[in-house]
C-alpha cells in the first residue's frame, strides 16, 4: 500500500510553502500580536485567489472538487508557516460540515462564498471548562429559536455565520445560525495566541435552521471531528518540524567554546529526539490522509493515532525550541515563543489530548475484538 502523495500534490505543496514564505513571513505574525487586527486579512483573499478555501468544494458550487489529499498537504505548510487565518474553522469544519449535513439550497447559498472566501464560518460545540457531551449540552433550540451559551469557539468574532450543536426535542442536532442577526452577542476571549481568535458567543432566542437531520448532532459532530482531526495534525505535524528546523538552524549558527553547540552531545539528543517525534507523527498522518481520502472504516483509528501523535510532537518540539536557543528563547524578540503558543492552542481544538487519548484506546479495543 502506498501512501504517498502525488508529484501533482507534491508540486501543490511546493507552492504553498513558497506562497506562505513570501506572504506569511513571522513579522506579519507579529504585526497582528501587537496592532488590532485579529488575523490577516490581504493573506485571507489571496489565498482564496488561489483556491485554497475551495479545495473540496465541487465545481456545481463554485468550487474546485479537488479531494482530501490536496487539502492535507496544504494544511502541513499552513502549520510551517504559522499562518494568522480563520482557515481551519472555515475549511476543516464549517465547510465540511455543510457539505456533509447541508441540504441543497443550504449548499448553494453557503458553499460559493465560503469557496470565494466571501463568507466565514466556524464550528460550536464546546461550553465551557468541561468537556462537551450529548448529555451535558446546555444551549437549546426550542422549535422557533436558539439559546444558550459557547465557549470558547475559535473564530467565533471574525466568522459571520456558526455551526451549533445543540439539545432539542429529538436529541441533538446541528444548526446554522447568522452570527450577525439580533439575539447574538460575541465578546472576545483572551488566549495564549493572539493570532487565533477565540470568542464567547451568546444566543438569546436566535434564528436558526437545521442543518443534517434531526437528531444526528452527535454523530455528525463525531464524524465531523475525525475528519477534521486528521487535517489539525497534518497542521500540527508542519508546525513541529518548522520548530525542529529553527532550532537546528539556530544550533548550526551558535557558538559556544568555539565551535557550534549543535555539536554538544546534549544539544544533539534534543535535536533527535524532535526528530522522531516528528517523523512519527508525519508518519501517522499519512495514514490518516489514506483514511481520510477513502472514507475507510479505519478512520476512527487513523485520525485518533494522528492526532493524538502529533499533538505530542507539536509540544515536544516548540519547548525544545526554546530550551535550545537557551535563556533568549524565552524573550519576546525571539521567534520561539510562536509555536509554542499555537501548539497548546492546536492541542485543544477539537478536544483535548486525554480526549483523544480515549478516543484512540476505545478504536484499538474495538479492532481488536473484531479481529478476534
Amino acid at each position: 500500500m502506498n501512501f504517498e502523495f502525488s508529484d501533482e500534490q507534491k508540486m501543490l505543496r511546493e507552492q504553498a510553502g513558497s506562497f506562505l514564505r513570501d506572504k506569511s513571513p513571522l513579522t506579519a505574525l507579529r504585526e497582528i500580536y501587537e496592532g488590532d487586527e485579529p488575523y490577516q486579512r490581504e493573506l485571507w483573499q489571496e489565498m482564496a485567489g488561489l483556491g485554497w478555501m475551495s479545495t473540496t468544494i465541487p465545481e456545481q458550487y463554485g468550487g474546485i472538487g479537488l479531494g482530501s489529499l490536496e487539502l492535507c498537504v496544504i494544511a502541513e505548510e499552513l502549520g510551517r508557516s504559522l499562518a494568522a487565518t480563520p482557515f481551519s474553522s472555515s475549511v476543516y469544519l464549517a465547510t465540511e460540515a455543510i457539505l456533509m449535513a447541508g441540504n441543497e439550497a443550504q449548499k448553494e447559498s453557503y458553499l460559493p462564498q465560503l469557496a470565494s472566501g466571501e463568507l466565514i464560518g466556524c464550528f460550536a460545540l464546546s461550553e465551557g471548562p468541561c468537556a462537551a457531551t450529548e448529555n451535558n449540552l446546555q444551549t437549546r433550540f426550542d422549535g422557533d429559536s436558539l439559546s444558550g451559551t459557547k465557549l470558547p469557539v475559535t473564530d467565533g468574532n471574525v466568522s459571520d455565520f456558526a455551526i451549533v450543536c445543540a439539545k432539542d426535542a429529538a436529541g441533538s442536532s446541528w444548526y446554522l445560525v447568522d452570527l450577525r442577526a439580533d439575539g447574538v452577542e460575541r465578546k472576545p476571549v483572551r488566549s495564549l495566541d493572539p493570532s487565533r481568535d477565540q470568542a464567547l458567543i451568546e444566543f438569546n432566542n436566535a434564528p436558526a435552521q437545521l442543518l443534517g437531520d434531526a437528531g444526528s448532532g452527535w454523530q455528525l459532530t463525531s464524524a465531523l471531528y475525525n475528519r477534521a482531526a486528521v487535517l489539525f495534525a497534518f497542521e500540527q505535524t508542519g508546525g513541529a518540524l518548522a520548530a525542529l528546523d529553527q532550532a537546528r538552524a539556530y544550533a548550526m549558527e551558535r557558538y559556544a567554546f568555539g565551535r557550534p553547540i549543535g555539536s554538544f552531545q546534549a544539544i544533539k539528543h534534543k535535536l533527535a529526539d524532535m526528530y522522531a517525534l516528528a517523523t512519527l507523527a508525519h508518519s501517522n498522518c499519512y495514514y490518516g490522509a489514506w483514511a481520510l481520502s477513502t472514507d475507510a472504516p479505519e478512520l476512527t483509528l487513523a485520525a485518533a493515532t494522528a492526532r493524538v501523535s502529533a499533538t505530542r510532537a507539536y509540544n515536544e518540539c516548540a519547548s525544545e525550541n526554546i530550551q535550545t536557543h537557551g535563556g533568549m528563547g524565552f524573550t519576546w524578540e525571539f521567534d520561539c515563543h510562536f509555536h509554542l503558543r499555537r501548539a497548546r492552542v492546536l492541542a485543544l481544538n477539537l478536544g483535548s489530548q486525554y480526549q483523544w487519548e480515549d478516543k484512540l484506546v476505545t478504536a484499538l479495543e474495538q479492532r481488536n475484538q473484531a479481529a478476534a
